[in-house]
């Protein structure tokens, strides 16, 4: 079988709202470090968070179109509220397994905690679609679910404010305050910005809270999809290819830090293709 039609020698797709999505990619590159990536960020119109579920779903299908010229043999999903609103229609559409941040987050987390309540801290539109909470309780019907929107955090991380910054601790000890109180077993980190923030949320939660990055479990399920089929590829170190619907130069100064490493590759795509990839998958 020649390289062409190996499924092993496919990338796997990844995209989020921006720079965010790339803490998943950190995770995938541990676990499979032999992988082709195409990621693409959506920066143009960040936050997803904000927007309406509609929208979102819009803007998912639009990114996941896109990548699928690539002929991944997975798509990860690693906007948090992309994979609460618009799980259902990405698997409908999209030819390849999709996989998201949440369930295998759910999972972990149901497993961390022990049966002590679960703590979820994510964007606004995460939160308001009650997407942890149905994970977890198909799970465990049991399960104490606490969730607190914490918006303001993105800019904040994409700002490149650091963990030290008095506004920093500032925003987080209030959107904390009822979880600090509750003492939950564990906190999922429901953002992919929210790793960057590990150290100060930690701090202010307190040695008895577990810090959960989904970016790890959802790295963890593609790992084991890859090797159940067999398509896990043997090379010591893939490709990096980012796509960035917003400043590139930007967006590779600022992959650093999410990413722990340089990008390989960052290519400007404008917002207007994105969407035309789309309809090109309508019209099939």
């Amino acid at each position: 079988m020649g390289e062409e039609t190996n499924p092993a020698a496919r990338p796997v797709a990844v995209f989020d709202s921006g720079l965010g999505g790339l803490t998943v990619v950190r995770q995938l590159l541990d676990r499979t470090p032999g992988e082709d990536i195409v990621y693409l960020g959506d920066s143009a119109r960040v936050p997803y968070g904000t927007k309406s579920p509609e929208t979102v779903r819009r803007f998912a299908l639009q990114d996941a179109a896109f990548l699928l010229r690539f002929d991944p043999k997975a798509l990860v999903v690693a906007c948090n509220s992309a994979s609460a609103v618009a799980l259902e229609a990405l698997r409908a559409m999209a030819p390849v397994e999709v996989i998201d941040v949440v369930a295998p987050a759910a999972a972990k987390a149901v497993e961390m905690a022990a049966g002590r309540p679960i703590g979820v801290i994510g964007t606004e539109a995460t939160i308001a679609s009650g997407a942890h909470r149905r994970a977890i309780e198909s799970l465990d019907a049991a399960a104490e679910l606490l969730a607190a929107a914490a918006p303001l955090l993105v800019p904040i991380v994409e700002e490149g404010r650091g963990q030290d910054d008095p506004i920093v601790l500032s925003v987080l000890t209030d959107y904390l305050r009822g979880l600090q109180r509750a003492r939950p077993g564990v906190l999922i980190l429901g953002c992919t910005h929210y790793p960057l923030l590990a150290r100060a949320i930690a701090k202010l939660m307190g040695p008895e809270t577990q810090l959960l990055d989904p970016g790890l479990a959802a790295a963890e399920r593609v790992e084991a999809y890859l090797r159940q089929n067999g398509w896990l590829n043997p090379r010591p170190r893939g490709k990096l290819r980012c796509f960035s619907t917003d400043n590139a130069d930007r967006f590779a100064r600022l992959a650093r830090r999410f990413l722990g490493r340089a990008v390989d590759q960052v290519e400007w795509v404008s917002v207007e293709e994105v969407m035309d990839a789309s309809r090109g998958v309508a019209n099939r």
